[in-house]
């Protein structure tokens, strides 16, 4: 009786002389010095085939990738990893061919069918976003069956780690079911954190430049590409359609406000709360990618990032965040822990910068979590001191200015801190804006000017919008070429080094226009 990968892989007979018989269609041939290594899956799993004829001899030399083989083998492990042995493969032609094909391409999107789940937290933004979720983790499982590497490129902050690693713990085991071995783990999965707020076009040229690398040396398949944390903005669009132009799929998870959607038509699936009507300053990205996570994998245990990712980013939403809250409390993560690991993380972004580390991250975010404790107490003292040094230095150096009921405070960031110092100039530009606004200063716009950009935080009471002041700016002064985004009163801009003191003063202007 013909069985299946899956089935022989959860046996695990290895060394018997069980001799197994599977269909299965095959994915990539690989000739080493010794034996023929044949790739293949039936649906259900994926197995690595050794074939020997003789040292550097092509086995089976009619059978290539993409066609449909019946095989014999005998199941061994090798370096820890379960392998087929061949006794005989032949090839499958005619009809049966077509019939082998759809019968593995049904097994393979029943595999990928998705769980349905309730959210951790009850929202009526969760609730019209769910199709999404669903259509977005049923890609990622096929994509994983279909043995597409996948790719995670995340915020290089907090929350955009928490956004990578609970996607990251998701898809991981899912990985491991299916093929069976640890190896596949570095094979067919990246996470990569990028430093600006969207998808760079560098990125995009180096992530397709690998995977054009893999499919060429090692019969590697189109990867899909998940953009979390960024991704929404037209700033993203040239870069998604450069993978594009090669078959790259994308997925967007991202919260950030954008004025036009021009990214969904690019991508498999995309989600943001401002597709649907609703406001993405009240979920994180990594609220939104620990809800994906357990609709790719429900026995993930990731609970409790939402509730860290939720004050690493200052998300003002009591209702939802009182449930995380009282999620991460049951796990054992009180307040004042959700913050100290949200701060070690933003800092160990720092460091880290664009390695993947995933080693160093799973110890950052508590697996084990007694090191993650140890971590946490080390760290957490220092950095409280570097932010409140920190504070003192801005707190001399900002400059004030009153333009009618409206504070402005400037802080110029490189002629304050030293180059490459924490906190970084976002986080710098938060901490004296909350130090003057707890003072009393309840009208307040605080800017972090850097030389070819500004980050920006507002209170309510100023009415200020970043999304207007980024229109007012191409409409006005459009040969400073101002880009940029985020949430209407917290968000950063880019613009020409020559212009800046243009766009500071129209930066004035604007907010003197304010009704």
């Amino acid at each position: 009786m013909e069985e299946t990968i899956k089935q022989i892989i959860s046996k695990k007979k290895t060394g018997s002389r069980e001799i197994h018989k599977i269909t299965a269609i095959v994915n990539s041939v690989m000739q080493t010095s010794g034996p023929t290594l044949f790739s293949i899956s039936d649906g259900t799993g994926s197995l690595m085939i050794k074939a020997f004829e003789g040292a550097g001899i092509r086995s089976y030399p009619e059978i290539d990738e993409g066609d449909c083989i019946e095989v014999m083998f005998n199941l061994k492990e090798y370096n820890k990893m379960l392998e087929g042995e061949a006794i005989r493969m032949k090839k499958i032609e005619g009809s049966n061919v077509e019939k082998v094909k759809k019968k593995i391409e049904t097994l393979q999107r029943e595999k990928a069918q998705v769980k349905q789940i309730p959210f951790l937290a009850k929202s009526r933004i969760l609730e019209k976003l769910k199709d999404r979720f669903v259509k977005a983790a049923t890609e990622i499982r096929l994509a994983i069956i279909m043995n597409r590497p996948i790719i995670i490129r995340h915020h290089n902050d907090a929350d955009g780690y928490s956004s990578g690693f609970a996607l990251e713990r998701a898809i991981l085991p899912v990985i491991l079911e299916h093929h069976g071995n640890e190896k596949a783990l570095s094979t067919y999965y990246t996470r990569a954190p990028s430093n600006a707020p969207f998808y760079e076009l560098e990125d995009s040229i180096k992530d397709t430049a690998h995977s054009l690398t893999g499919i060429a040396r090692f019969s590697e398949k189109i990867p899909l590409i998940l953009i979390v944390d960024t991704g929404s903005s037209p700033e993203s669009l040239l870069a998604i359609k450069q993978g594009r132009v090669h078959g790259i799929d994308f997925i967007v998870v991202d919260h950030h406000f954008f004025e036009e959607d021009l990214v969904s038509k690019e991508t498999l699936v995309h989600i943001n709360p401002f597709l649907v009507g609703e406001d993405g300053s009240k979920f994180s990205a990594g609220m939104l990618c620990t809800e994906l996570a357990r609709f790719i994998n429900p026995e993930v245990d990731v609970d409790y990032i939402p509730a860290m990712a939720g004050f690493a980013d200052m998300i003002d939403n009591e209702e939802v965040m009182s449930q995380y809250l009282e999620i991460a409390k049951k796990k054992g993560y009180p307040k004042q822990l959700l913050s100290d690991i949200s701060a070690v993380i933003d800092f160990v972004s720092t460091k880290l910068r664009f390695m993947e580390a995933r080693e160093y991250v799973e110890v950052l975010f508590g697996e084990p979590k007694e090191q993650q404790k140890n971590l946490v107490e080390l760290l957490a003292p220092h950095i409280k001191k570097l932010e409140k040094e920190s504070l003192e230095i801005a707190k001399s150096a900002v400059k004030k200015e009153k333009h009618g009921k409206t504070a402005l405070h400037f802080l110029f960031i490189e002629d304050t801190f030293s180059r490459g110092v924490y906190p970084k100039p976002g986080r710098a530009n938060s901490m004296i804006h909350d130090f003057f606004e707890k003072s009393g200063e309840k009208n307040l716009i605080s800017l972090g000017v850097l030389t070819d950009a500004v980050t920006m935080r507002a209170t309510e009471e100023s009415n200020f919008s970043v999304h207007d002041f980024i229109a007012y700016c191409k409409k006005n002064i459009p040969e400073t070429f101002v880009n940029g985004g985020g949430h209407k009163h917290a968000g950063a801009i880019r613009f020409v080094p020559s212009q800046r003191d243009k766009v500071l003063y129209a930066f004035r202007e604007f907010v003197k226009n304010i009704k």
